[in-house]
């Protein structure tokens, strides 16, 4: 932990609590249209579901996709995800690589499979791609990243925030450089049987991270009110960054909803009552009821927040500020 960063709070703090429930409304967010966003590369990619879209633009207009592949219900488990890298003219139907662009192993910390990437371009041109290492075990893991040149010329840098007692299974890295000059590291961590998020301060995109004081919690009598997992980041107004969050219930019936921040990601100042994106209705009460949301493009002033559905299909829906 870096000297200038404050302890972390426990996660039972009722300070932290309070920052929340003090928010007063001021924003909103509606969803105007739902696109579904199509893959088209080899049998080792389509065969699987797919989850964890994350989406990026470049200075030339493309639009680049890291997604997480996974085996389909009922099939041997041989990993818990692979990483496919590809492009798009239109960021709605993307031509994948005909290979993965990161892999499980051989080091044991994501030996067991690779997850939820979060790519960081940064100055020079060069690429910084978070991911969630499992181990071997399929059941435990630490946010890990890769960095290189090219989306396929990534080399594996090991755990980047090493999971504790206290803050176990960290995953679903979200990224920014704020308008102090540090950068700001959100991150999912298992704690009291559930799904939490944490903050962590850098002078680095790649760390090292003094963890911070949890940002936000789950909300009594309300959707979100056991688990939480990070999203990303709407931070086309500096002042009031957006992040579009993903909650559950205790059986894990994921929604998206959004929270915004000041400035420098210090307090919440707002938060949507009820949840932006929810999953079309299913006849079977068993089946997976999730919308996950994993990247937001910003685009002639068209925010479009990209998520996975029912943890085996991609789709992109068109929010609107209000």
């Amino acid at each position: 932990m870096t000297d200038a960063s404050p302890e972390p709070r426990p996660i039972d703090d009722p300070h932290v609590k309070d920052q929340v429930e003090d928010a007063t409304a001021r924003l909103d967010f509606n969803v105007e249209a739902i696109e579904p966003v199509t893959l088209s590369g080899p049998p080792a990619l389509m065969e699987r579901d797919l989850m964890s879209p994350y989406i990026w633009q470049e200075a030339d207009g493309r639009y680049g996709i890291m997604v997480r592949a996974v085996t389909k219900p009922g099939e041997p488990l041989t990993d818990t995800g692979i990483i496919w890298g590809g492009w798009s003219s239109d960021g709605r139907s993307f031509a994948m690589l005909d290979q993965p662009v990161i892999v499980p192993g051989p080091d044991d910390h994501d030996a067991g499979g690779v997850e939820d990437p979060t790519v960081v371009r940064l100055d020079d041109g060069s690429y910084v791609v978070y991911y969630s290492g499992v181990l071997a075990d399929h059941a435990h893991g630490e946010l890990s990243y890769a960095a290189g040149p090219a989306i396929d010329q990534l080399t594996k840098s090991g755990v980047v925030l090493a999971s504790s007692k206290s803050e176990g299974n960290t995953k679903e890295a979200t990224v920014d450089h704020a308008a102090d000059g540090r950068w700001r590291l959100f991150y999912e961590y298992a704690a009291d049987q559930a799904s939490r998020v944490g903050l962590a301060i850098g002078a680095n995109a790649t760390g090292p991270w003094g963890e911070q004081p949890t940002p936000f919690m789950p909300r009594e009598d309300s959707w979100d009110n056991w688990h939480l997992s990070t999203g990303p980041l709407l931070i086309d107004d500096a002042a009031t960054p957006v992040m579009f969050y993903n909650g559950a219930t205790h059986d894990a019936r994921w929604r998206i909803g959004w929270v915004a921040f000041d400035r420098d990601y210090g307090r919440v100042v707002d938060r949507g009552i009820e949840p932006l994106i929810t999953p079309p209705p299913v006849d079977d009460r068993s089946a997976t009821d999730i919308a996950f949301a994993a990247s937001v493009v910003v685009e002639n002033g068209q925010i479009w927040l990209y998520y996975s559905l029912e943890d085996r299909r991609l789709s992109r829906a068109l929010i609107r500020r209000s």
